[in-house]
């Protein structure tokens, strides 16, 4: 998603509940990762909210607590791993520091589905446009489950459609797809 969903759109649940049909099963389980936001509490309780609300089994995977979860267990347990917006470079930071690619690696072979927004959709292909890199919006390798490079909020941030399209003439980055706020693939 290049932005919306819950957190942006808390009333209108429609690219939430798009994902949850992605899975097949309407009572699916869905475990949300908020690290890209500093796992803040709000933003994980409106994602409690919204996706009770949707008939889901909601459920999150905290790497700022002690102990730490299973990590691997849980996300291996979901139908559905959804990562919320913020900084994609911390978010794979804290992620390789974790171990957690190779987890999510195994989930996305599985089946499950890998769902994201913003930060958290950059984070699934081979490069990202984010602004977490540096002061200006730039390119950052990510995950490469997915391959080619994405940009979100392309109608969103004033700046992020010409830099992509810079990015692209330049060759500095993949050609890849661009997502519009509210809209997902």
């Amino acid at each position: 998603m290049g932005g919306g969903g819950f957190s942006m759109e808390p009333d209108n649940l429609a690219l939430d509940e798009y994902v949850i049909k992605q899975a097949g099963k309407p009572d699916a389980n869905v475990c949300f990762l908020a690290q890209a936001g500093g796992e803040s509490p709000e933003y994980t309780l409106r994602f409690y909210q919204a996706f009770s609300r949707l008939g889901c089994r909601p459920s999150h995977l905290t790497l700022f607590a002690c102990p730490p979860q299973d990590a691997r267990a849980l996300l291996l347990a979901q139908d559905v791993i959804y990562v919320g917006g913020g900084n994609t470079k911390s978010l794979l930071a804290l992620w390789q520091a974790w171990e957690l690619p190779a987890i999510l690696r195994e989930a996305y072979d599985r089946g499950i589905v890998l769902a994201g927004i913003s930060a958290g959709a950059n984070c699934w292909f081979e490069q990202g446009v984010t602004d977490s890199a540096s002061p200006a919006i730039d390119v950052l390798p990510c995950l490469g489950f997915l391959p080619g490079s994405f940009c979100p909020h392309y109608d969103g941030e004033v700046e992020r459609r010409p830099t992509f399209h810079r990015l692209l003439a330049e060759g500095r980055i993949a050609p890849g797809y661009a997502a519009d706020d509210g809209a997902a693939f």
